[in-house]
């Protein structure tokens, strides 16, 4: 494997070779981000055994709305549409092929913590705050994916901090392009510092929070998060001409923003 990042070379067994890092690092993701789910379940007085029964769950509900997402809103340079993936029904199953969408897992995790916590007699929006910023820290390292798979970078940059990208993974219009904005590390430090954020409002606004209150932030702060940094993506999916996902973020954001404010209206400025 060759990977050149900032001008450092690295050289595996004297060849090149392809390593599968994507769906470890995706692993190790989602482990980091139950260990601090049990952390903070402990906090609130609950069983941290919840979360790891919880979590092979989460991570089904979570791929299969990600792939979902994915072949609704499939990146232009795939050459691929919606349309076709639903006539191949095959390669839709195909993770490998073509890549996973987060707003689908976030999406796809939601649904399924709603029927788990039914079905357990547990507080849907509690374990939802619970869940918010362990989801931030998985991103945040399973953002590093991308880095291996050389794919997740933004425009071209003569930054510093500017990331290499061979030829074969450039996109048709940037042959002749060699370093571009590392967008994927943007996204993983915004997610680690959005994580940070999320504990400690609630820990700092213990006493004003309503259930609910962690997750709605999160849906506030890393929609705002994707919403910037769309704007140095390259390969963006496009549906009837918009930016599908910064679209979406960006309505998320409002969204849950204003749900926010109407549920703290009439608190006093003075508490």
């Amino acid at each position: 494997m060759s990977i050149q990042f900032d001008g450092i070379h690295y050289m595996l067994f004297g060849a090149e070779q392809v390593l599968r890092f994507y769906g470890i690092i995706l692993m190790l993701g989602a482990v980091a981000g139950a260990w601090l789910a049990a952390k903070e379940a402990r906090r609130r007085g609950h069983e941290s055994e919840i979360v790891w029964d919880l979590l092979i769950y989460l991570l089904i509900g979570g791929i299969i709305g990600a792939r979902v997402w994915h072949i609704l809103t499939p990146p232009p340079s795939s050459g691929i549409t919606a349309a076709w993936y639903l006539s191949h029904p095959l390669d839709a199953l195909a993770v490998w092929k073509g890549g996973l969408g987060i707003p689908g897992a976030v999406i796809g995790g939601a649904i399924v913590l709603f029927f788990y916590s039914r079905k357990n007699n547990l507080k849907f929006s509690e374990w939802a705050d619970i869940s918010a910023p362990c989801l931030a820290l998985g991103q945040a390292i399973g953002r590093w994916g991308n880095f291996f798979n050389q794919e997740l970078y933004g425009a071209p940059t003569n930054l510093p901090w500017k990331l290499y990208i061979d030829p074969d993974h450039r996109l048709a219009n940037y042959f002749d392009v060699d370093y571009y904005h590392p967008l994927f590390l943007y996204e993983s430090i915004l997610n680690f510092a959005n994580m940070l954020f999320l504990l400690w409002i609630s820990r700092r606004f213990a006493d004003r929070l309503k259930s609910g209150d962690i997750f709605l932030a999160y849906l506030v702060t890393y929609p705002v998060i994707r919403f910037f940094l769309d704007f140095l993506r390259l390969d963006a999916s496009l549906v009837a001409g918009i930016n599908i996902n910064q679209t979406f973020m960006a309505v998320i954001a409002v969204c849950a923003g204003a749900a926010l404010y109407w549920r703290h209206r009439g608190d006093s400025i003075a508490k």
